[in-house]
């Protein structure tokens, strides 16, 4: 009885089971149904779209993206200061439905006051969001920096898509952009060309920041780096966010990456300089520091000023005028003086006589009346076109050409190395915007008294860049011996490891070098320039300097202009830095812009090498 008893009582068990199972697959197949089967019913097709939004809306999840840092190596100068990538705190926004993204409208009021803007406004900012963005002031093409009190106030708040995010700025607001480093833009083209292979495979986007001057340009390849740092905030399909998500960091975990750049400038020095110049009305010109030891590129000033948030607008300029050749007037006599002492046509005791005009090619001298009877030395510093118009015509082009190339003009001078970089795997050119100027347009294939002369005096088709005349100062001071001015030193991995390293480099004619009478001689002259003739109002200073200035008729436009030059060194007892100054397009009759400037940048100098 016991058995038959337990036998029905298991029948009865599978019966519930079997019963319940069918059930559940009725169930089943009836959600199937209503999610997936067509039905010509309008209502039963509206109930199965809110099925299917309520679904897709139950499982969906949105990933915001918001790049903090593209990852792209940074520049430091000779002594680890960085000249870009600075980071500071800026507010994030992603994009949320208004009913997720905050529970108090207060929020929102507090919000608006501690960043100082109408609530309106800024709801209506964060309302049209379609991506993740950082708020930026009606002025500014950066994300807005927070202050101290804007961090304190934002901190306070609990706001669902608003975020408090760490930003990396290419270009710190302490100081202006520096002509010599460059920019940044985006630059389908450049990217075509460079990163075909980068686009190809996803790793790149043609939105993405390219180099478009300077080291910014000519490193590019090793600056891009291995990826940006973005942050992600999880929503799902309704724009809610999605808790226990929140925002996730991701990033390139290579430690290698980015790199560190060491340059040769000195920031302090730079900046110094840069606000000397701006405040004293240099508006469009350059300025040239090299370390008159080792020809390393100390500073590099170029104006009009570089802005990398207006490319192209009026009253800024992407070129490097310090690369840039411009007709150098008297400095070039250096040059022609050179040339006619290499070649025996002239030496310190001659006397030349200047009444004030050469008589010929409409050739006049710059005083009115003239210098009279002068020796070389007082030419040079009296700067006679007479004598050096005389001189000029017993040369012949080929004895200009050689000795502008003995002195590292006519040339590119700061992109000489052939030899194969190994990280590129090919030459790198550091100043690969540089103009190698001209002393002839073309080469005399007859003789040209009137061409000469006004080649040896520095006007007609001669072309030479600030660069290349500091770095003639260097070359005289090292009797003779041309340097390559340099820009890198060294190249280091993200964690500190040696990448590269750029010795100093030579870079010598195919026509050997000036004698060292020759050098010396040169060197008298520009002592006697400051010490008795056209410089020596500068005479007076925190360093005894000597120099030559330079005065250059030109064609700016439709108007007659005027490029003032002084280049020089100082101490002269034991020169320590090589200067170059031009103003470019002065107003004729004002008296030499570039030599006062000449004077303020080495007294500058002078201070700074005593602190």
């Amino acid at each position: 009885m016991s058995v038959e008893r337990r036998r029905n009582r298991q029948k009865r068990v599978y019966i519930v089971l079997l019963g319940m199972s069918s059930l559940l697959i009725v169930y089943m197949m009836r959600i199937a149904w209503l999610q997936l089967a067509p039905s010509s019913s309008t209502a039963e097709m509206t109930s199965r779209a809110t099925a299917a939004q309520l679904k897709a809306e139950s499982v969906a999840q949105r990933e915001r993206e918001l790049v903090l840092d593209s990852g792209r190596g940074d520049f430091y100068d000779r002594s680890g200061l960085a000249i870009t990538g600075e980071t500071y705190k800026a507010l994030a926004v992603f994009p949320l439905r208004q009913r997720a993204r905050t529970q108090s409208p207060a929020e929102l009021t507090k919000l608006a006051r501690a960043l100082g803007v109408k609530e309106q406004e800024l709801a209506e900012w964060m309302g049209a969001l379609k991506d993740p963005a950082f708020w930026r002031e009606t002025d500014e093409q950066i994300p807005h920096k927070l202050t101290e009190r804007q961090l304190r106030q934002i901190n306070e708040l609990h706001m669902n898509g608003v975020r408090v995010l760490p930003y990396r700025n290419r270009y710190p607001e302490a100081f202006g952009p520096k002509h010599v480093i460059g920019y940044t833009s985006q630059h389908p083209e450049l990217l075509q060309s460079d990163y075909s292979e980068r686009l190809a495979d996803k790793s790149m986007k043609l939105t993405d920041q390219t180099g478009g001057s300077g080291l910014e340009r000519s490193l590019d390849q090793l600056l891009q780096g291995v990826g940006a740092t973005s942050v992600s905030y999880f929503t799902n399909g309704a724009d809610e966010p999605l808790h226990g998500l929140d925002l996730r960091l991701t990033g390139p975990t290579n430690p290698y990456y980015p790199l560190k750049v060491t340059t040769t400038l000195d920031l302090p020095i730079q900046n110094r300089l840069e606000q000397y110049v701006d405040k004293n009305g240099l508006k469009e010109g350059a300025v040239v520091v090299l370390d008159a030891v080792t020809g390393d590129i100390v500073s590099m000033i170029s104006r009009p000023k570089l802005s990398v948030e207006h490319i192209g607008v009026q009253g800024t300029d992407t070129a490097n005028h310090a690369i840039r050749a411009a007709v150098p007037g008297s400095i070039f006599k250096l040059v022609t003086e050179a040339a006619a002492l290499e070649a025996g046509l002239t030496n310190e005791q001659e006397s030349f006589f200047c009444g004030g005009s050469y008589g010929r090619y409409g050739l006049h001298c710059w005083k009115r009346g003239g210098h009279g009877d002068v020796t070389l030395q007082e030419a040079l510093a009296g700067s006679c076109n007479v004598a050096f118009a005389t001189i000029a015509e017993r040369l012949t082009a080929r004895q200009l050409m050689v000795a502008a190339d003995q002195l590292g003009v006519g040339r590119q001078i700061g992109s000489t190395s052939e030899h194969k970089f190994q990280p590129l795997d090919k030459p790198l050119k550091q100043l690969q915007d540089e103009e190698a100027g001209t002393v002839f347009a073309a080469i005399p294939t007859v003789r040209d008294g009137g061409q000469l002369a006004q080649t040896g005096i520095g006007q007609r088709d001669v072309r030479m860049s600030p660069l290349q005349a500091a770095n003639m100062m260097v070359t005289l001071l090292h009797r003779g011996e041309v340097r390559e001015p340099r820009l890198v030193s060294e190249i280091r991995y993200g964690n500190g490891q040696l990448l590269a390293k750029l010795p100093r480099q030579l870079a010598p004619s195919p026509y050997g070098q000036i004698s060292l009478h020759t050098t010396q001689t040169l060197l008298r002259g520009m002592e006697a320039v400051v010490a008795y003739g056209t410089g020596s109002s500068i005479n007076d200073g925190s360093w005894r300097v000597a120099g030559k200035s330079g005065t250059a008729q030109v064609v700016h436009g439709s108007r007659e202009r005027i490029n003032h030059w002084f280049v020089g060194y100082g101490p002269v007892e034991s020169p320590r830095y090589a200067v170059a100054v031009l103003a470019e397009n002065r107003t004729p009759g004002l008296s030499n812009k570039a030599t006062v400037l000449f004077r303020g940048v080495m007294d500058i100098l002078a201070v700074q090498g005593q602190e």
